[in-house]
């Protein structure tokens, strides 16, 4: 990508960021500094309100969560960070996040700089393996735990899913990206803002580079006795759904399960008719 192309595509970024951004209620802009960098942090609903930490998918961005956002923003502190190293707004530092232990490392430093002693987690696909493995963790700083369509959390990914996103992700550029979601959603409705989003930073340089995610063991999950649920896509086609319940209730002994009826892995969190944002009101409640 050359500098004028690169410039545009970031000129477009930010305008898309910012539009998605601005449906948000009452936003405000936070940043958190660790070994890794400078985290940005999105928060809104009413300070002092039971707080809710948002991880998003790969490359999805803080963005993605801007209706769940504002819905729990009603009744608790809502933090949102972008991912460090992935796409985004936050700045990777010289040292970058190379295992899962370094991933809880930086959601450790993101929790105490923003004076969180103890937090709900609710995470989506990649980030719902993040938020799982920081609560085998760190049990007790997690106060509930919300898993979306997680991946490599309860199984790994289906063949067809990673088959059809290889062209997009060893030659992404924006027209695969979106010509991928479309398929993932069969042709669902998407936030454009947020497509653009997702579509320019999975295209952009330099590319994101993330952790790779570790299945945890079934004994690990077995132990775990934070309250769960695992609220999953009727329609996904990361995932094979009946599977991952089956191995959720298999292995959790505090667990809740929802199949969310007309959604899809990517058309979640913020692009379905809004039972995922009732279903997580009610648990956290």
């Amino acid at each position: 990508m050359d500098d004028d192309t690169q410039i545009r595509t970031k000129s477009r970024f930010d305008a898309a960021y910012d539009a998605v951004l601005a449906r948000w209620h009452e936003v405000t802009v936070l940043e958190t500094t660790s070994e890794f960098g400078v985290t940005r942090v999105h928060a809104c609903g009413p300070t002092g309100a039971p707080p809710v930490l948002l991880l998003h998918g790969g490359g999805a961005t803080s963005t993605a969560w801007s209706a769940v956002a504002t819905a729990l923003g009603r009744t608790h502190r809502v933090y949102a960070p972008d991912l460090i190293g992935d796409a985004g707004r936050s700045v990777p530092g010289d040292r970058r996040p190379r295992t899962p232990a370094d991933l809880i490392t930086w959601l450790d430093t993101v929790r105490a700089e923003l004076g969180l002693p103890r937090a709900s987690l609710i995470g989506h696909s990649y980030g719902a393996w993040m938020a799982l493995a920081y609560a085998l963790s760190r049990p007790d700083a997690v106060d509930r735990l919300a898993l979306v369509d997680p991946t490599n959390c309860f199984s790994g990914l289906r063949v067809g899913y990673v088959l059809r996103s290889l062209p997009m992700l060893l030659r992404p550029n924006e027209s695969r990206v979106r010509r991928f979601i479309d398929w993932e959603t069969r042709g669902r409705a998407v936030d454009p803002d947020w497509l653009t989003v997702y579509a320019l930073g999975a295209a952009g340089s330099p590319r994101p580079r993330v952790v790779l995610p570790k299945q945890p063991s079934r004994t690990a999950l077995g132990e775990l006795r934070v309250p769960t649920l695992v609220a999953l896509a009727e329609d996904s086609r990361a995932i094979d759904t009946d599977r991952v319940a089956a191995a959720a209730h298999g292995t959790l002994t505090d667990i809740r399960i929802e199949v969310l009826p007309d959604s899809s892995h990517h058309s979640l969190p913020g692009n379905e008719p809004g039972q995922l944002t009732t279903i997580l009101a009610d648990f956290l409640s």
